[in-house]
């Protein structure tokens, strides 16, 4: 039997490529004989980086840069040769996620915190001299400034473009979250109890005053990939647009700058192959930590399970966390789904498993699943 292990990364220290690594360990206990092959994934967030690098082997990069608040961090940019220069890969959540600041400082990091650490990285992407720029945008960061540190950090709106200009730059959005409005990202930052709506609503107060600054700053340009020439986009971008709030509108500045927003799991699926890894596959098994109702739309999960309906491959989910029912998961394709630890035999009160424990419980998991689904 030939079972392709695809998952997203899950809670704690376990990115997609351990994950992956602990489903192929768990099968195979269970089922030695199958062919098993591995494609970590990612969804634009943490471990973009490594879902590339395992698929795609290229030259890490160091860069010095700093958290949000001003600490410093070093974070890398991954160069793959290829056509053009070949392509760099960034991964925003080095520069500004939410686990670089301690949870007591989560409320300043998001009212003075600054996106401007993300600079470097892009810089460092540009001097690599490749053609293509790939850069994952996680849902959320440990900022909410619509940008505007990046912006400034790169030297204005025009100066960034230069340093852009004649690079196809690809955004691997997380979330689709606008930046503006009753559903915006400012909105949703407010449901935190560590924030709450008034702070939500002096953010947006803000971050609206900055966006009605620039979002009529001229095209935002980029490059025409059927003819390799620059192109202009009439249409400026939109902090009302989805998905220009992710990552604290981020991904808004990054298409002033000319970038292409895109589902980031579909971005990554097509950086690693994943069409060509599906065809011949008997069985697809692929996780995450949480899986909910957004996730069925714009996910790792979502993404593999749309890649394999087309080959009438079945498909299996397990998650830390179930959030949805059959009836929601069926359109999908997904034949079942399957959290990590039974819930029936968990004690509402019970902490949440450390790293160890949550490594074992899913090798086990998927040892158990593999003496159902092996054939």
């Amino acid at each position: 039997m030939h079972v392709l292990i695809a998952p997203d990364r899950f809670s704690g220290p376990s990115n997609a490529v351990q994950a992956a690594r602990l489903f192929a360990t768990g099968w195979a206990s269970s089922a030695p004989g199958d062919d098993v092959h591995t494609l970590p994934m990612s969804d634009g967030s943490a471990g973009l980086l490594e879902a590339i690098g395992a698929a795609r082997p290229g030259e890490l990069v160091p860069v010095e840069t700093s958290d949000p608040l001003g600490g410093a961090t070093v974070a890398a940019v991954l160069h793959v040769d290829g056509v053009g220069g070949g392509t760099a890969y960034v991964e925003a959540d080095q520069a500004i996620g939410r686990h670089l600041v301690d949870p007591g400082d989560w409320e300043r990091s998001v009212r003075t915190g600054t996106s401007a650490p993300l600079a470097p990285l892009l810089e460092a992407a540009a001097s690599t001299g490749a053609g293509r720029i790939v850069v994952g945008v996680p849902g959320r960061a440990a900022t909410h400034d619509g940008g505007r540190g990046l912006i400034e950090a790169l030297g204005g709106i025009a100066r960034a473009r230069q340093l852009l200009a004649g690079r196809d730059l690809v955004l691997a959005v997380a979330d689709d979250l606008p930046l503006l409005g009753l559903h915006g990202a400012g909105a949703v930052l407010g449901e935190e109890p560590e924030i709450g709506p008034g702070l939500a609503q002096e953010l947006e107060r803000q971050v609206a005053g900055w966006v009605a600054q620039v979002e009529d700053h001229g095209p935002s340009g980029g490059i025409d990939l059927l003819t390799g020439s620059e192109r202009v986009t009439t249409a400026p971008p939109s902090g009302r647009a989805p998905g220009s709030g992710a990552a604290g509108g981020v991904a808004f500045a990054l298409r002033l700058l000319g970038g292409r927003a895109l589902p980031g799991a579909d971005v990554v699926a097509g950086e690693i192959g994943l069409a060509g890894a599906v065809a011949g596959t008997d069985l697809i098994l692929t996780g995450t930590a949480v899986f909910d109702a957004p996730g069925l739309t714009q996910s790792v999960v979502a993404t593999v399970a749309h890649h394999a309906l087309d080959r009438a491959i079945p498909v299996v989910v397990v998650a830390e966390e179930l959030r949805t029912s059959r009836r929601e998961i069926a359109p999908l394709g997904i034949s079942g789904a399957y959290e990590v630890r039974d819930r029936s035999r968990v004690r509402p009160t019970a902490p949440r498993p450390g790293a160890g424990e949550l490594a074992e419980a899913v090798r086990a998991r998927v040892a158990r699943l593999a003496l159902t689904w092996s054939t």
